[in-house]
């Protein structure tokens, strides 16, 4: 049902379920509030988004009251609403008063300053002096964590920051303690915060009270520049704005995309800019008589020219990484088979995804956002929390409903959610499968069922069974059901994952994979970013490292070749729900290392091969025509359940091994990461509070 009210003379029509606050600013007046978040429950704190309504002998706190709750008329004419009465206004100015009785008066050196939303109202709606001489109430500092600085005096008690971590993080570590003027926000347990969301708390704050503290007094918000960008960190495709000061990068900030972060990002996105200044590769690199030695551009691509030129195309390899973005994967690709090599991958963690089984077979189907459409999950082989925070903290609110039930397969970790055990391998999901699990019966009885399938899972020698296992559940649960539902999702951890699937960087036939060029199957092997596979085993293959920092592959590298970080190139990334994002270039590449993909193009030159595009809009526009999906930008195309029956139809065996975690620290999962001097300190930090927790137990 609708009803009119008349606001501040505008006359408008609403669902009864709409806010009051709400339907005055669909009538285009502005409300001011401290407590009220759209995605957080109501607490009705603060008091200051009062309004007039006419019949009612005192203002109303709009947030809490609802369209549909306020009385008719007797005559049966509209309600008369006021945002700007002589009533109202003294209300707010009153309500302000008191938010300043305590507030100090530090706004020079506070680090809000400039994005404050108490500055913000107190010069639109408050007055210009206080009434009360008191003294000021002082609370001392709490020491939460080497991510949040607090200032709790500044605090105002809006409570925003403690439902997020009870409703969104799920980790109920803050709490509000006393009453009246003893009252103040705390650790239950005087205990630092360890949830991988807890710095969205810095944003949730509407004054200085919580403040980041790795950029302590590093800068004003108006002597930054922001690009918005996407991340690069897991799999999710996060967007983010990145903050740049004199070309360095000093902060990064989450930008709202309700269909994939909603306003969310990781500790681990927001807290690694200072990984991208550290260990940095800024100049190339030949290894001479056993040491790497700085070289130039000429010297570096010609020789690594000359040994591609001499070496057997069969005995050619290239294994691209977790962060390298889509064109320099095309690239490198378009260079080598040029040249016949087969030998390509960019699955190196061993997964056993194969894009001949269709797009279906190794994206997250139903979509991000349509995590809040399912009514029952299997996640098999993952751990969310870990591997894609944001997209778990997605899980958790379909949960808050009371509409999802949650199966686990896997390794047994602590969610922010309850789950149901179900077993440790691939055992428990050949149950399921047949129906003799008793979950087997929850997902056929279920709406919209959902399988997620984690890396645990498919990245090991087994893994195309038992994605074929969870295709096969996935199919007999959904007969019957709406066929455009599509409940099979992979979740994948690296950010490079499904470009370099779209754009066919695997094996050709005949062809090695990642396993077998580190076994020692290849004489000459680029390295596209590549760190996090086992290079030990390679004997004396020549070794090419391109990549941003100098970390595992450099180490190994025979040559090195600068390249630039996500934040200092242009570059497409394909999240785990198949969705196309670029990121944007905030900033540029140390010293004398360069784009990605142009360094690959100047080395087909001396290769002999020379590649035909001379710009990045000619590269895109020749690899947009192998992979017309990476020109879909920002969209998720729909894909039914039909396009599982190649992958369900495999019937090779799985064996009784237990699924393993595909990240054992979410700290320390890339090389920017593992530079970053604040992620090493938040590693060494749960490490401390984890091994605590095992001895107490």
């Amino acid at each position: 049902m609708t009803k009119k009210l008349i606001i501040d003379g505008t006359e408008i029509e609403v669902e009864d379920g709409t806010t009051l606050m709400h339907a005055c600013e669909a009538a285009g007046s502005e409300i001011p509030r401290f407590c009220y978040h759209e995605r957080l429950s109501i607490a009705g704190n603060c008091r200051m988004c009062l309004v007039d309504v006419q019949g009612s002998p005192k203002p109303i706190a709009s947030c809490a009251m609802l369209v549909g709750d306020l009385p008719p008329n007797r005559d049966g004419s509209p309600k008369v609403v006021s945002t700007n009465s002589p009533l109202v206004k003294k209300a707010r100015e009153g309500v302000m008063e008191f938010l300043l009785i305590n507030h100090p008066l530090d706004c020079p050196i506070c680090d809000q300053g400039g994005e404050c939303d108490l500055q913000d109202q107190a010069m639109a709606f408050g007055i210009g002096g206080s009434r009360y001489c008191e003294n000021k109430r002082a609370v001392e500092e709490k020491h939460i964590g080497p991510l949040i600085k607090t200032m709790m005096t500044r605090c105002i008690h809006c409570t925003r920051c403690v439902r997020y971590m009870t409703e969104v993080a799920g980790v109920e570590e803050l709490g509000l303690i006393s009453r009246g003027e003893d009252a103040e926000i705390t650790t239950y347990l005087e205990n630092g915060i360890m949830s991988e969301m807890s710095a969205n708390v810095v944003d949730l704050c509407p004054v200085g009270a919580l403040t980041h503290r790795p950029w302590a007094f590093n800068a004003r918000p108006w002597e930054m520049d922001g690009t918005e960008s996407i991340d690069v960190m897991d799999a999710v495709g996060s967007a983010i704005r990145i903050d740049t000061r004199g070309g360095a990068v000093m902060r990064i900030l989450p930008r709202n995309n309700d269909a994939v972060n909603e306003e969310w990002i990781s500790d681990k996105t927001r807290h690694v800019a200072d990984g991208l200044k550290a260990q940095r590769l800024d100049t190339p690199y030949i290894r001479k008589d056993g040491k790497l030695q700085p070289a130039s551009w000429d010297d570096a691509l010609g020789l690594v020219a000359a040994k591609l030129k001499a070496a057997n195309p069969d005995r050619i390899g290239a294994i691209a990484g977790d962060l390298a973005g889509a064109e320099e994967m095309f690239a490198l690709k378009d260079l080598l088979t040029r040249g016949s090599v087969k030998s390509l991958d960019c699955r190196q963690a061993g997964d056993k995804l194969d894009p001949k089984l269709g797009r279906a077979s190794y994206v997250f189907n139903s979509s991000i956002d349509g995590i809040e459409q399912a009514d029952v999950i299997l996640i098999i082989g993952s751990n969310p929390r870990i591997e894609a925070p944001v997209l778990n903290a997605r899980i958790r609110k379909r949960w808050r409903t009371g509409a999802l039930k949650v199966g686990l397969v896997g390794v047994n970790v602590p969610l922010t959610y309850p789950a149901e055990y179900l077993g440790a391998g691939p055992d428990t999901l050949v149950h399921i499968s047949s129906g003799e699990h008793p979950f087997a019966a929850t997902l056929k009885a279920a709406k919209n069922p959902m399988v997620i399938i984690g890396q645990g899972a498919f990245a090991r020698a087994d893994g195309l069974a038992v994605l074929s296992a969870a295709a096969r559940i996935l199919l007999s649960v959904s007969a019957g059901k709406d066929p455009a539902w599509n409940g099979f999702n992979v979740l994948h951890t690296a950010a490079s994952r499904v470009a370099g699937l779209d754009l066919g960087f695997v094996p050709a036939t005949g062809g090695k994979d990642t396993a077998a060029m580190l076994a020692g199957g290849v004489d000459f092997l680029y390295l596209l970013g590549a760190d996090e596979c086992d290079l030990s085993r390679l004997g004396g293959a020549f070794v090419v490292y391109q990549g941003s920092h100098g970390d595992r592959g450099a180490e190994r590298a025979d040559v090195i070749l600068p390249g630039a970080a996500y934040t200092e190139k242009s570059a497409t990334f394909v999240n785990t729900e198949g969705r196309a994002q670029q990121t944007g270039k905030a900033a540029f590449a140390p010293g004398h290392a360069k784009e990605d993909w142009t360094i690959i193009r100047a080395l087909s030159e001396r290769a002999g091969a020379k590649l035909p595009y001379d710009s990045l809009s000619e590269l895109r526009a020749a690899m947009y025509k192998p992979a017309p999906q990476l020109a879909a930008l920002d969209s998720v195309e729909t894909r039914s359940v039909s396009g599982l029956e190649t992958l369900a139809k495999l019937t090779s065996a799985t064996s009784s091994e237990a699924f393993a975690l595909a990240i054992q620290d979410f700290y320390l999962t890339n090389p920017i990461a593992r530079a970053s001097a604040v992620m090493a300190g938040l590693s060494q930090l749960r490490a401390s509070r984890d091994n605590k927790l095992s001895a107490a137990e």
